[in-house]
């Protein structure tokens, strides 16, 4: 049987391999990493010193008639793009809880028990380091990148169990649930609650459109910028929480069944089939019809939820994070950058998340199997389980961004970026150390 002609254009050969890049979980890390790298590395150049920390201070107004809004590019950084990396995250959850690993009790219970030993552990231990003003920052260890840490992961697949690459995920939703939460009720500003009260009633709105069976991503997008996302930001909430409340709204049901979908696409594809063409590469109007209601048919068997998450997936892991990270991890190292990392926040910082996570998740998770309350990810032993622990201690994005929130004091933003920067160096060797010294025979 020969093989089916396909097109063959100049720029498939070049979309091949970047679809081939993006497509690989340690690409991510890798494109991470980078910025991070780049962002140190023009911070404390010669030449890019000054245009780096003058830059992201540029500010942004729009302007209609007596209304403005103004805004620095930081800020509008980790404002407004990140409030879309909070929107996938928040779609995320809502898709996991739904249909994905943490639908059920007994799926869920091991790594929410885990991701919560791995948020307790790491702030209790920046609080024994820390005091005063200082303490503020008790959010920043608790945080893991789940970007990063996937990306290392799929380095050593071949030596980890699959279950537990399933587990780090469930433990990262748990765990951005968590810094949510944290960011909501412990990081906000003097609140306006009529912003809060209008916010609330878009809220309203948006879920009784969802159960009205409304799916334009256009109508849900709108009303959450207009209404929840500025509502939030003239609150004094940090408006990235509006992105997770959004994700909510969105519809997770398919229109149409399976079974209606697989239905109609044979009476199509069947009706396409018949038709009498003009060549194989033009389509009369009658083919362009079919295919229309084809691409309709599509449309209505996939989800808004996970059609928004995966044309999102791309953008936000390539763009937005490369973007907030190369305009927050430009930390400028002086030659007191041992007095930096070895400040009170620093410490905690550092001991919190290399450490604080690895004995919070791994005591939290033989609590639960001692207890019966969970079963061990299949395949899976305790040193996998150590070194994914490790590895949950990249804090990187999270722990930057709440860096942000957490102190107003720059020295303080400062050693708590650096701080996160150096752990997240140590939690990825020690871990993938641990991981890639394992048997090949245990992975499953």
């Amino acid at each position: 049987m020969s093989k089916l002609s396909t097109s063959s254009e100049p720029i498939d050969h070049l979309q091949k391999r970047v679809d081939k890049f993006i497509g690989n979980d340690a690409s991510i890390g890798l494109v991470l990493f980078v910025s991070a790298a780049m962002a140190l590395i023009t911070a404390n150049s010669s030449w890019g010193a000054e245009w780096y920390h003058h830059f992201w201070e540029k500010e942004i107004t729009i302007s209609l008639d007596d209304w403005s809004f103004s805004m620095n590019l930081h800020h509008l950084i980790n404002d407004g793009l990140m409030a879309i990396f909070f929107f996938m995250v928040g779609l995320e959850i809502k898709r996991e809880f739904l249909i994905g690993s943490l639908n059920t009790w007994k799926k869920a219970s091991l790594p929410i028990g885990a991701a919560i030993g791995g948020m307790l552990a790491p702030a209790l231990i920046f609080l024994l380091y820390t005091s005063g003003e200082a303490q503020n920052g008790w959010g920043i260890p608790m945080a893991t990148d789940i970007a990063f840490t996937l990306g290392l992961i799929n380095l050593v697949r071949n030596r980890i169990a699959r279950s537990l690459k399933i587990f780090v995920t469930s433990l990262a939703v748990v765990d951005d649930i968590g810094a949510v939460l944290v960011i909501a009720f412990f990081y906000t500003s003097n609140l306006d609650l009529q912003q809060l009260y209008y916010a609330a009633g878009v809220l309203a709105f948006l879920l009784i459109a969802n159960r009205l069976g409304v799916r334009s991503v256009l109508f849900y997008t709108t009303f959450g910028i207009v209404g929840i996302w500025s509502a939030f930001f003239y609150a004094g909430i940090h408006p990235t929480i509006a992105g997770i409340l959004l994700a909510f709204t969105i519809p997770a049901r398919t229109k149409i069944t399976r079974r209606n979908f697989i239905h109609y696409a044979r009476k199509f594809f069947n009706a396409y089939d018949r038709t009498k063409s003009l060549d194989e590469r033009h389509n009369t109007s009658k083919e362009d019809r079919l295919l229309e209601k084809m691409e309709h048919l599509g449309d209505e068997a996939r989800a808004p939820l996970q059609k928004i998450e995966s044309g999102l997936h791309h953008f936000v892991y390539f763009v937005i994070m490369p973007i907030f990270a190369f305009a927050n991890a430009g930390v400028e190292i002086s030659g007191d950058f041992i007095s930096l990392i070895g400040s009170g926040i620093g410490l905690g910082i550092i001991f919190g998340l290399v450490f604080g996570k690895m004995i919070g998740i791994s005591l939290f998770s033989k609590l639960m199997l001692v207890l019966g309350i969970a079963d061990m990810p299949t395949g899976a032993n305790w040193r996998q389980i150590i070194g994914v622990s490790f590895l949950a201690g990249i804090g990187f994005t999270m722990s930057l961004f709440i860096s942000e929130l957490a102190f107003e004091n720059d020295l303080q933003i400062t050693q708590a970026k650096m701080a996160v920067l150096v752990a997240s160096a140590l939690a990825s060797i020690i871990g993938l150390g641990i991981l890639a010294t394992g048997p090949k025979e245990e992975a499953s």
